[in-house]
């Protein structure tokens, strides 16, 4: 698809139906990353599943986990999941506006919000540092990820309550 800057972008929860356009995301990213989870994730109202559409097709998702325990240095509690965006939007603000959604909705759920990532995707960890992440502990797997490079890192951010003032007790 040629992406057409004009186009208008929207983001919204997806459906089950939307599972094969987020395949063919993945598939055109060259991400050959299995998304059977995807499927039970849509429905679970513990978990946000996104899309970002754009003249009518899916150009990018994303998603929310919901850990219910600790794992090593990893705790409990709502994580970001990844975010994959077409490479022909890529650069145009739909990796913000996912990422924007799911903290809006997150922030209706929990006081703070966790993060994985590679130590070498610095594009990831740029976005996010928008959002008040920082970085908590650096392990070769958290929470069951294994890392290429063998390092991950995990990282927090403080939510706003329902005051507009963080967790950390700061304005937000």
């Amino acid at each position: 698809m040629t992406a057409d800057s004009s186009a208008p972008v929207t983001v919204r929860p997806a459906h089950v139906g939307d599972v094969p356009a987020i395949e063919e995301v993945q598939e055109a990213a060259g991400r050959a990353e299995l998304l059977d989870g995807v499927r039970a994730a849509v429905p679970d109202p513990e978990r946000l599943v996104l899309v970002a559409e754009a003249e009518r097709a899916v150009i990018g998702w994303a998603k929310t986990h919901r850990f219910r325990w600790t794992d090593g240095v990893a705790p409990a509690g709502h994580y970001l999941g990844g975010v994959t965006v077409t490479p022909a939007w890529r650069r145009r603000g739909v990796g913000t506006a996912l990422t924007a959604t799911r903290m809006d909705w997150l922030a209706g759920r929990a006081a703070r919000v966790f993060y994985l990532a590679n130590a070498r995707n610095t594009a990831s960890l740029a976005l996010h540092r928008r959002w008040g992440f920082h970085e908590v502990v650096r392990a070769p797997v958290l929470h069951g990820v294994r890392f290429a490079g063998g390092v991950g890192v995990l990282l927090a951010a403080d939510l706003p309550g329902p005051s507009g003032i963080s967790a950390g007790g700061g304005p937000r």
